[in-house]
């Protein structure tokens, strides 16, 4: 070739691509200031709004209630409620179509007020539509965090979106994003993990699973939780006091915050916690100063349950906070409370209509002006084969191998006799935890969900024999599968020391006895732990021959048994450090990969596999 022609060939490909880079930018601008041009006519549609409405509506907007009990027709059309709540208590109707049904009838209520704004709907679904009986469970944060897998995540925060459009919702209590740091605290599980930085991952994750395009049908808003410093308190008690001073808050607790909201979160909760004293519900330094001003955080700040009444009324309201659970009683009070306090100056009209703004914005970025009731078609789609398939994914990859001697496991197939131990093996509302069909959660099996139990069925070859208390006489078994663990609870009932729960860190005698019952029978012993935190069972593991972490796996309990026999491979590591004794727990925090004073059984990050058995072989 030419000199000629190599120096055009050069000059056409430096044209070449700088005509290629002009057309990325050029789309990349387009793109971007159509996202602008989007926001800027909310922005326009949210003042033209703002200006007409009355006192009494703004209010209205910060008010949210149950859908039960609590108002009249009247109400919603006087433009006196912003938002309905499901929790605990009366569901909707017995189908997802009558659950829809309810929801878009309270909807043409609103949209008959006045200005005709519509309503918002959330609900606390955590792990899956866990609110409604045959919905698609995941396993719960804690699960999810062990498998280490952020595309999973936010595929299970996608179908947890498109089931709750099924059932009538379009915002969601969820990721609870807390940094725990004592598991007597009785939400660990809600959360994903003690590391921070893999907190921030699966937060980032979560946001853009639930949320994908807002005003997408099959998508909810979603809301960080609690903001902050509710894992964080001493002796791990829910709405206790947070001590850490503001730099060790900043490093270790505000990250994931700063990432959720840079993902677009549309509502963050404040926690019923103190922080140095201080109600978070009424830090206006963290809530206005930090996550409002400093983060640019443009969505809407939520109480927890009753946190106007709760926390100090119109100081919460000052401190920057947005909307109000104004549940239990609590409507008129936070109505009439709030009124006075701008009719009197206490309570500034300018923060009136701050909250206002973010509640409005969030409603246009939904698109409930124009498409304000779900879609009737994703009833059908609820507890999909194809979404429990992906629960069973997470189930599978959640699953920590801690021990396995002389390769107990996996177990074979043909096996002749398995005896399969524990009322946990053949109950998915025990299998499930805390907010399961019900706040508390349920102690029997509930629709759609196979246990542990029906898995080893399906995957085993010889005789399975099922022995629920551990009494029953089964020496010629060749393999125990003991499932033990801890029964479902939530919130302060599930605190370690709380009088009013009756959790513990150890085993209850009578799951002890399950296990030392089959030690005696001389039959190699499989423990399948169900636990919403890692707990004290450093005896039983050195009694077992092989011990497995299972968490709390929600509705696809087939998904234990899987791996167990083999199919798939344990690929979980602990989200958190494993304790050695009770006394672990003696000081304000337990056993963190941070802490130097407290060493752990396991270190965060442990996970035993199938390979790591062969390569010993080799």
């Amino acid at each position: 070739m030419s000199g000629f022609m190599k120096e055009n060939k050069q000059i056409v490909n430096k044209l070449s691509t700088g005509l290629l880079l002009l057309v990325v930018l050029s789309l990349g601008i387009s793109i971007s200031c159509t996202k602008e041009s989007e926001e800027a006519i909310i922005e326009q549609k949210v003042e033209a709004l703002l200006a007409k409405m009355t006192l009494d509506e703004k209010i209205g907007q910060m008010t949210q209630i149950r859908h039960f009990d609590e108002f009249s027709p009247e109400d919603i059309k006087s433009g006196s409620v912003g938002s309905i709540i499901h929790t605990d208590g009366p569901t909707p109707g017995n189908t997802a179509e009558e659950w829809q049904a309810r929801f878009i009838e309270l909807q043409k209520q609103a949209l008959d007020s006045r200005l005709g704004i519509p309503l918002l709907f959330g609900v606390d679904a955590i792990h899956g539509q866990n609110t409604f009986e045959g919905a698609t469970i995941f396993p719960h944060n804690i699960g999810l965090g062990a498998t280490q897998n952020t595309e999973l995540v936010e595929e299970a925060a996608a179908i947890t979106a498109l089931e709750m459009q099924g059932t009538g919702f379009n915002w969601t209590f969820s990721p609870c994003i807390s940094i725990p740091y004592n598991e007597k605290w009785g939400r660990v599980y809600e959360a994903f993990s003690e590391s921070t930085e893999l907190t921030r991952e699966f937060t980032k994750a979560s946001v853009k699973g639930h949320q994908g395009n807002l005003s997408d049908k099959t998508t909810v808003m979603a809301t960080a939780k609690h903001y902050v410093g509710d894992g964080s308190t001493e002796y791990g008690k829910e709405g206790g006091n947070t001590t850490l001073s503001i730099q060790e808050v900043s490093k270790r607790l505000l990250p994931p915050y700063r990432d959720a909201v840079n993902a677009g979160i549309g509502a963050i909760m404040v926690g019923f916690n103190d922080l140095s004293g201080i109600s978070m519900h009424a830090h206006k330094p963290l809530i206005t100063d930090t996550l409002k001003k400093g983060m640019k955080f443009d969505g809407i700040v939520v109480t927890d349950w009753k946190g106007y009444s709760r926390f100090g009324k119109n100081d919460v309201i000052n401190a920057g906070v947005d909307m109000v659970m104004a549940v239990d009683g609590d409507m008129d009070g936070f109505q009439k409370g709030l009124k006075a306090g701008v009719e009197n100056g206490s309570v500034p009209m300018t923060r009136i209509d701050d909250a206002v703004r973010r509640i409005l914005r969030q409603k246009f970025r939904l698109g409930l002006f124009d498409h304000p009731f779900p879609d009737t078609t994703l009833t059908e789609k609820i507890g999909a084969e194809k979404h429990r398939a992906k629960a069973r994914q997470a189930v599978r990859e959640s699953m920590v191998l801690l021990k396995n001697n002389d390769k107990t496991l996996p177990i074979p197939a043909d096996a002749e006799k398995i005896v399969v131990v524990g009322e946990h093996a053949d109950n998915t509302g025990l299998q499930s935890g805390g907010w399961t069909i019900r706040w508390q959660g349920v102690s029997r099996n509930y629709e759609g969900a196979t246990s542990i139990l029906t898995g080893i069925k399906e995957m085993a070859e010889g005789k399975v024999a099922y022995d629920t208390t551990g009494t029953g006489v089964h020496a010629d078994a060749d393999w125990a599968i003991i499932v033990v663990g801890e029964k479902p609870y939530a919130e302060f009932f599930g605190d370690i020391g709380d009088e009013r729960g009756t959790c513990s860190f150890t085993l209850t005698e009578k799951h002890k006895a399950y296990i030392e019952a089959y030690n005696k029978k001389d039959i190699k012993t499989v423990i399948v732990l169900i636990s919403g935190r890692p707990l004290v069972v450093t005896e039983e593991i050195a009694e077992s021959d092989a011990f497995v972490a299972a968490w709390l796996p929600g509705s696809e309990g087939d998904g234990v048994a899987q791996v167990l026999f083999g199919a798939y491979n344990f690929t979980g590591k602990l989200p958190h450090s494993w304790p050695v004794s009770v006394e672990d727990f003696n000081g304000k925090y337990g056993p963190n990969f941070w802490n130097e004073k407290v060493n752990p059984l396991y270190e965060i990050g442990f996970g035993l596999s199938y390979q790591d058995f062969q390569k010993n072989d080799n």
